[in-house]
């Protein structure tokens, strides 16, 4: 069997392409949100309709953007075991069914649209942009999906590179389409304001998944050729989703009530909320990299049954992001007055957003712990463990601590409190999980 390396070398090898492909997603709305937040005329209430629209795809994309996780871990399990020629027409199932997934729940809401903005109390010119902006976006969704499940298939062959080119060309391509489509060019582009962005983001959408098809076809030898006969995996890939699928729920329950109670607060907060919650998610995409890494040699440890390696892995990534959220938290301080000008100028916004983020660089250790772990499960296929910790996290620590902070009146920093609270949850019971169960069986494997 061939051996796998852990080196430094090799994690960076992973980890800094997958940094950069994974936060290809936040830059799509942290720029739509920085772009219309400097509109000048109605900034204010485009930066919050960006952000309310942003929350609610978010949510959707991350409930089912879990597939490329299960995906990643069946082909490299296969892939450690010696199986990945057993694999051959799987990758183009598990693309279909995330397909289909993302048509099915588009539908499910694209009619109700409006209802779900009024819930998260949008109403006005808020509700007017939040509408504008997601007709036009929400045809990006299968798209992505198609794209994540790609890349998926890249995890498990222990590939990186590829999504990084991906993302990076689609990430600068909508920044370039955000200008001109947003702000216009005198006499040749008409400014088109939150329209613009949506269109922005939709284009940059399908140019990742064309690419994306076009390395799959001629970087891999994967066969996109569907069968009728369902391949054996895919009974676990179902499982696996379904149960990444309750936890994204409950994942963006806790993410859609922050959304919903800084909407309460008015428009200034809901948009200084907007603008920390991208430059968090900008974050923890960042540190998800490293989070990558872990999750595609976890899971092809697995599959060789190289405990003691899977415990050295995981102890270096956790530290490599450990330092990796300690330099976040510095460059933070360092642009601290920078970061809040680069969405918007309104001093009403930026008061709300300076107020709250401290509270976010403090989330970082956090982040580094609980995502890195998250990933590295994910690696192991403990799906159903990762659903019943992000169910408790939300219902036991999130949503108590949210209660507490409105009985004081915290109101921005309230919510941000209980998001630090519900990340500690999900990195100490992580945490502990693995001790209890990888630990001996690594020193099971020294025994022998």
């Amino acid at each position: 069997m061939q051996k796998i390396d852990i080196s430094f070398k090799r994690i960076q090898q992973l980890a800094l392409p997958a940094i950069i492909a994974g936060i290809a997603e936040p830059i799509l709305s942290s720029t739509d949100a920085a772009i219309v937040g400097n509109i000048a005329e109605y900034g204010t209430e485009s930066l919050a309709a960006v952000g309310i629209v942003g929350s609610f795809l978010s949510t959707i994309i991350w409930i089912l953007a879990q597939t490329r996780s299960a995906i990643s871990a069946i082909v490299s399990q296969n892939l450690g075991a010696g199986n990945i020629d057993s694999l051959k027409s799987f990758p183009a199932q598990a693309i279909a069914f995330n397909v289909l997934l993302s048509l099915i729940l588009l539908l499910s809401t694209y009619f109700f649209v409006e209802e779900i903005l009024v819930f998260l109390r949008a109403e006005g010119k808020i509700l007017e942009f939040s509408k504008d902006y997601y007709y036009i976006r929400v045809w990006g969704f299968p798209l992505t999906l198609f794209t994540f499940a790609v890349f998926g298939i890249f995890r498990g062959l222990q590939n990186t590179f590829w999504p990084m080119i991906i993302a990076t060309i689609g990430a600068l391509l909508n920044i370039g389409l955000d200008f001109l489509l947003v702000y216009g060019v005198d006499g040749f582009i008409d400014p088109m304001g939150v329209k613009g962005a949506a269109w922005a983001s939709l284009f940059s959408q399908l140019i990742m998944a064309l690419l994306a098809l076009g390395f799959l076809i001629a970087k891999t030898d994967v066969s996109l050729k569907l069968k009728r006969k369902l391949h054996p995996e895919i009974k676990r890939l179902v499982t696996m989703s379904f149960n990444l699928f309750i936890r994204s729920v409950a994942l963006n329950i806790a993410l859609l009530m922050a959304v919903r109670e800084a909407t309460t607060l008015g428009k200034e907060y809901i948009a200084a909320h907007t603008i920390a919650i991208n430059l968090w998610l900008f974050s923890a995409f960042f540190i998800d990299g490293y989070g990558a890494a872990g999750n595609i040699l976890g899971g092809r440890l697995l599959g060789a049954k190289k405990y003691k390696k899977l415990w050295i892995l995981t102890k270096r990534v956790n530290l490599y992001n450990l330092f990796v959220s300690l330099i976040l938290i510095g460059a933070g301080l360092l642009f601290y007055e920078q970061l809040g000008l680069l969405f918007t100028k309104d001093t009403l916004v930026l008061s709300a957003f300076y107020g709250v983020f401290s509270i976010v660089l403090i989330s970082q250790p956090f982040n580094a712990l609980g995502f890195t772990l998250d990933a590295i499960f994910k690696g192991l296929g403990e799906m159903k463990y990762l659903r019943n910790i992000l169910i408790a996290s939300t219902f036991l620590g999130f949503i108590p601590t949210l209660l507490i902070c409105n009985y004081f009146d915290l109101k921005l920093k309230g919510i941000w409190i209980s998001l630090v609270v519900w990340i500690a949850f999900r990195a100490v019971a992580l945490f502990v999980k693995f001790r209890l169960k990888y630990i001996p069986l690594a020193k099971d494997e020294a025994i022998k």
